[in-house]
């Protein structure tokens, strides 16, 4: 039996996000969080529409697998986000004991790694560079159109 539920699969879910946020002329970055092999939430980010500085695509995400499952803890989830969180979205996701956390592109500007690398909870694995290409090339695509 081949299993289609690998994080490859899960980046394109995300990916697909991502592309719904470069149709609204949002930052391209897509996010589902994964539960038992099935996604309970997917957001992409929302700042301008939402006009709200926190509205990134983990965030977003992250109360959305909360209300799902009735829980602020996320232990038993995985996170699946096209551009390495940024401090902020790291810290939502250490205090919401994410199991794993699964990003596609670095970002060298304003990236969690930048602060140094004790923002996740301590239990949390770490996966980068899935789909790194792809989530890359659509962000530089979305700052080339808007200069």
């Amino acid at each position: 039996m081949i299993d289609i539920y690998t994080d490859q699969y899960f980046m394109k879910e995300a990916f697909k996000e991502a592309q719904k946020a470069f149709e609204k002329d949002e930052v391209p970055i897509g996010a589902v969080i994964v539960c038992n092999n099935k996604i309970i939430a997917r957001a992409y980010n929302m700042t301008e529409e939402l006009n709200d500085t926190t509205a990134h695509a983990e965030m977003l995400a992250i109360t959305a697998a909360e209300n799902y499952l009735g829980s602020k803890y996320l232990n038993e989830c995985s996170l699946y986000v096209t551009l390495e969180p940024c401090v902020m979205c790291a810290g939502a996701s250490y205090w919401s004991r994410l199991a794993k956390v699964v990003y596609g592109a670095s970002d060298d500007r304003y990236g969690y790694k930048k602060a140094g690398d004790k923002l996740f909870h301590p239990k949390t694995e770490i996966i980068s560079g899935i789909m790194a290409n792809e989530t890359g090339e659509l962000l530089k695509t979305f700052f080339k159109r808007k200069r």
